[in-house]
């Protein structure tokens, strides 16, 4: 797909928001699923969603808060699922498949990032087991019902992050190396975008495409785990704990970032396109490490034969493959 990893244009920018993405799109009798979609940029993907018709259900780790961030939404209802947790994920797809409804839209939202090392499972690296195998398991067990879907699409919700590491197969879950949280971070981030590659290859035939994005940078939970010290290293705090004028500048509204995501759940303009990375509402250019900013998407992260290999290891460590 890298042929077609060029912008269209779309006719929308860094700036807008996720309701003007929905503008004149009725999605009355459409369901979605938003994996945390009750915090950040998950819940304004939610709001604008629910606002333009469609019936959002949210898979959540802490259903009470997500009940409580939700309440007043029509068309919203609220589940439990960790996805570090493979139990619960099956869990969750069970309960859904029960209800023999058909799914439009996944979008696979939520994550972590940044954080200390932690490990799940059998010992698996957190980030890429709970941002990566958890929605690969997740999508593969819902499959039933997201092939059922009216012209379904699987979202993929990645990161500029992408370019700060490949996925490392030799050594996923940093046993032999010592932790950096930002590499890891980058790792999960980039098997993200090859899990849309591979998926939208398997996928398409049966009528749905999948996509991976890069939302934009904004101040959400996401950054739960940072310490202040750091985000003003960073510059995006100043020694008050406010977002300095530059980072103010380049950030955008959880609105503006949750506008990509709701974009390819929907855009009539991604009609017959699949296995692409996104970024400010329109397809991002394909690009190398000497891109200014870290834009675009790296060529590694889109390499079909990587997409394959990850797929059969995520397959083999969490139990489940629907095109098996």
């Amino acid at each position: 797909m890298i042929d077609e990893q060029h912008p269209i244009p779309s006719g929308f920018g860094k700036d807008t928001t996720a309701t003007e993405v929905l503008e004149g799109l009725d999605l009355t009798g459409r369901l979605a699923v938003v994996t945390g979609g009750y915090s950040g940029l998950g819940l304004e993907a939610t709001r604008a969603l629910t606002a333009a018709g469609a019936h959002v259900v949210v898979p959540a780790r802490r259903p009470d808060q997500a009940k409580e961030a939700l309440d007043g939404l029509d068309r919203v209802e609220v589940d439990a699922l960790d996805l570090g947790d493979l139990d619960s994920v099956a869990a969750f797809a069970d309960r859904f498949l029960a209800s023999d409804r058909a799914i439009d839209m996944m979008i696979d939202n939520a994550g972590i990032m940044a954080t200390p090392e932690t490990r799940v499972g059998p010992g698996w690296e957190a980030q890429f087991a709970t941002n990566h195998l958890g929605h690969f398991a997740l999508v593969n067990r819902l499959w039933p019902a997201i092939v059922r879907g009216r012209d379904a699409r699987v979202v993929s919700v990645s990161s500029r992050g992408h370019h700060f590491s490949p996925v490392r197969f030799d050594d996923l879950d940093w046993r032999a190396e010592p932790y950096d949280k930002w590499a890891a971070y980058g790792q999960a981030k980039t098997a993200n975008v090859l899990f849309a590659v591979h998926l939208d290859a398997l996928a398409a035939p049966q009528g749905v495409r999948a996509f991976a994005l890069h939302p934009g940078g904004i101040m959400t939970p996401l950054q739960r785990h940072l310490p202040r010290a750091e985000m003003v290293a960073l510059g995006w705090l100043d020694e008050d704990g406010n977002p300095t004028p530059e980072a103010a500048a380049g950030f955008k509204t959880p609105a503006a970032g949750a506008a990509t995501e709701v974009w390819a759940a929907t855009s009539p303009q991604l009609a017959g396109r699949g296995g692409l990375y996104l970024e400010d509402c329109d397809v991002a250019e394909a690009t190398d490490e000497s891109s200014p900013q870290r834009r675009g998407v790296r060529a590694y992260a889109l390499d079909p034969d990587a997409a394959a290999h990850l797929w059969a290891i995520s397959a083999e460590r969490t139990g489940v493959d629907a095109f098996a």
